[in-house]
């Protein structure tokens, strides 16, 4: 269902991406972390588009990660700290342009509130390296309803060897 709240997040976001700008949220997860490195460090391990996702909590244009079109058996896992997130088994194709789960894997994940743009939204970060993932929306399919709206550039895949 088509909220206002929802279109103009929609539009904020849009704006953004069609801009080339990065989409920076005020804020990004706090609190005390298992793997923990100083910002010099995270920009010599990170991409500088990793960095802007993982670390200052940017979006990435929409449709430009490979891993929307990642369809095999395997582990979608933490580009900053290789923590295992989401299986393949949750992922679906939700055409929103970024990769997207109905679930992530037990205690992989972390929430906050994210009151950027006018709006309230529920931030995803990594529950290892506080590293911003993306949203989470209600409007998945079942059978959690759920949307876990990922950035791919701040995530790995790990496929099953067959």
């Amino acid at each position: 269902m088509l909220t206002k709240r929802r279109a103009l997040a929609g539009g904020a976001a849009a704006l953004a991406a069609i801009a080339g700008l990065p989409w920076l949220p005020p804020s990004r997860a706090a609190g005390n972390f298992e793997v923990t490195r100083t910002e010099a460090e995270w920009r010599r391990r990170l991409t500088a588009a990793q960095f802007a996702v993982l670390r200052q909590s940017a979006t990435e244009r929409p449709y430009t990660s490979p891993l929307n079109g990642e369809h095999r058996r395997g582990t979608f896992t933490c580009a900053g700290c290789d923590r295992d997130l989401f299986s393949s088994t949750t992922k679906f194709e939700s055409r929103t342009g970024w990769p997207s789960f109905w679930e992530p894997l037990a205690d992989a994940i972390g929430t906050e509130s994210d009151n950027s743009f006018g709006t309230t939204r529920t931030a995803v970060h990594c529950a290892r390296c506080g590293g911003h993932l993306g949203h989470v929306f209600d409007d998945g399919p079942r059978p959690t309803g759920l949307r876990y709206c990922m950035n791919g550039v701040a995530m790995n895949f790990r496929a099953v060897p067959a």
